[in-house]
């Protein structure tokens, strides 16, 4: 067993308090988050029971750690109301909004301009005219 792949493995919890395996190797009937919504479940309140561990140069810490819950006891994913899609869709509408000239300009304003690109670059748009 390599030095890496014995530091993840922990199922006894005895070394980080809870079970933990390598990556890919967590037991049947254990998911984390994302592959709980693709099923079109939640954790639905219950505690972290595991987690899988693998090195990685992208995080601080040198370690990337995804919680495992049981897919059991997860429960289904709540339905969206009606309001719920109403407030996303007001959202999504201001989120599109110039403030500059106040129109819905089609898509997401980027917020490293703050405006619409015809507010952000009006001698370019003169140009093309």
């Amino acid at each position: 067993m390599s030095p890496a792949f014995g530091k993840c493995w922990d199922p006894n919890g005895a070394r980080y308090g809870i079970p933990t395996y390598p990556w890919r190797y967590a037991p049947d009937g254990m998911a984390t988050r994302r592959q709980l919504r693709a099923m079109g479940l939640r954790p639905g309140g219950q505690e972290i029971q595991a987690q899988v561990m693998r090195h990685s140069r992208n995080h601080k810490s040198g370690v990337a750690v995804a919680f495992l819950y049981r897919v059991d006891c997860a429960k289904p994913v709540r339905r969206m109301t009606s309001r719920k899609w109403g407030a996303l869709a007001l959202a999504m509408l201001a989120r599109r909004t110039c403030p500059a000239c106040g129109l819905d300009a089609g898509y997401v304003i980027p917020s490293s301009l703050g405006m619409c690109i015809p507010c952000a670059y009006p001698e370019d748009v003169q140009a093309a005219a």
